[in-house]
């Protein structure tokens, strides 16, 4: 069984139809939002075979002191895939506030998320 992790805000009817179609999601949190497992916290255990959000949930605020590889280094350390969304006019800027975190994450619009995440589950 293929698992989806989610930062808050991904869209229901996204999540709603990988449940019906038999993926299992887990909530996420990027440490602020206590919106379920923070994501510093994901281990190899956790099964999760790709995370998915919207880019600014993975941005920290200056005040902080962290960065988004700070947020994601679970994900780089296991490997996991990372896709987020963003508008495509922003993909370019947003690619380079990813730093190194950048190898993992593919960039994607809202409606391209569905064969994205396809894409990489149809390989697990």
């Amino acid at each position: 069984m293929c698992m989806v992790g989610y930062l808050e805000g991904t869209d229901p009817l996204f999540l709603s139809r990988l449940v019906v179609d038999g993926y299992d999601t887990l909530p996420l949190s990027n440490g602020a939002d206590n919106h379920g497992k923070y994501i510093g916290l994901v281990t190899k255990n956790d099964g999760i075979d790709v995370i998915v959000g919207f880019f600014h949930k993975i941005i920290p605020p200056a005040d902080m002191n962290m960065t988004c590889d700070d947020i994601l280094y679970s994900a780089k350390l296991h490997k996991i895939p990372v896709i987020l969304i963003a508008p495509a006019a922003s993909h370019e800027k947003a690619q380079k506030k990813l730093g190194r975190s950048a190898k993992i994450v593919r960039l994607v619009t809202p409606d391209q998320i569905w064969d994205a995440t396809m894409e990489i589950l149809k390989g697990k």
